[in-house]
């Protein structure tokens, strides 16, 4: 497995993540042995950059805890990433990053995770209430303290960046980036000016570029698939073509339509590294091998004559889209 540098701090982790919200949340039940069983196999293939949050595990720790007991054997060889700043109000889900619940999530996650440090540290979305100063200054504080080691930021924009960076630097920003959603790409050149790092989530846009996509409301009625836009008629029609077309493309290369997928956002510069996830051994295996996949230029403009602006339909609500600033 390749190793890709995340921002100037010096954070190092392998060129492909493994992101472990699916395990509990979003995509229907699961099941603990199936997902330690996942992680582990993706420690053996090499796999070293494993991501959490508070979310996934709302009231429970359910997401770190599992995490937490499934990397205890080989902790020290891997890089942990958390996140906060979310919170239950009367209205529903919320935001919630002031100083003092950042410090009382961080020390949750470090008791469900059952480890003393805290690797990346992420704002999983910006708080307009509070001064992102506060918040990159309270995450300074756990640095110091030996808490946390790397801060990242997660759908940021660029004043939020630069504001943040200014008071701690910033090793890495985690926003939505896959053939599917390709707007982030606007924000990397403020990126390659500070040296920030990249982590790509839902790099095969929640499973649809797997090639296995279903219609909304065939899958469990926990799914987040039923209510994507993605998924919806029309968008869903027209994304199942260029998905096929990708995987003609795949074919002639004696690989999964996934491995093509990740191995383009391995083009995309040594700053992005992104996190699939999922339950499935087997998946686990064929996503690390997209590291070894060479995209040739032809290669390139094919699948940008496939997706030249990404998938059909948004990634989120209007309600719930994040704004970068």
């Amino acid at each position: 497995m390749q190793n890709r540098t995340l921002g100037s701090q010096g954070l190092e982790v392998a060129a492909i993540g493994y992101g472990s919200m699916g395990l509990t949340m979003g995509y229907g039940p699961g099941d603990e042995q199936e997902g330690v069983a996942a992680i582990r196999r993706a420690h053996d293939l090499g796999i070293t950059f494993f991501d959490t949050a508070e979310l996934y595990g709302w009231g429970t720790g359910n997401n770190e805890v599992l995490l937490g007991k499934a990397v205890r054997d080989f902790r020290d060889e891997v890089v942990l990433a958390t996140k906060f700043g979310f919170a239950q109000t009367e209205q529903g889900l919320g935001l919630d990053s002031r100083p003092d619940n950042i410090r009382t999530v961080t020390d949750n996650s470090l008791r469900y995770l059952g480890v003393d440090h805290i690797d990346v540290l992420y704002q999983h979305r910006v708080d307009p209430d509070v001064p992102i100063e506060d918040v990159a200054g309270t995450v300074k504080e756990l640095i110091d303290a030996g808490k946390v080691k790397y801060f990242g930021l997660s759908e940021a924009g660029p004043q939020t960046i630069r504001r943040a960076h200014a008071v701690q630097p910033v090793s890495v920003l985690q926003t939505e980036y896959s053939l599917f959603e390709r707007d982030v790409e606007q924000l990397f050149p403020v990126l390659d000016e500070l040296g920030v790092g990249f982590v790509a989530y839902s790099p095969l846009g929640r499973g649809f570029i797997t090639g296995t996509a279903k219609p909304a409301g065939e899958y469990d009625v926990t799914d987040m698939r039923n209510v994507d836009s993605r998924w919806q008629p029309g968008n869903f029609e027209k994304n199942v073509e260029a998905v096929g077309k990708l995987g003609d493309l795949a074919a002639t290369k004696g690989i999964t339509v996934s491995q093509l997928a990740l191995a383009w956002l391995l083009t995309r510069g040594e700053r992005v590294v992104p996190i699939p996830g999922t339950r499935s051994v087997q998946r686990i295996e064929e996503n690390a091998g997209a590291v070894d996949v060479p995209l040739t230029e032809a290669d390139l403009a094919t699948i940008d004559e496939i997706l030249p602006h990404g998938g059909f339909g948004a990634r989120y609500s209007e309600d719930h889209a994040p704004v970068w600033i």
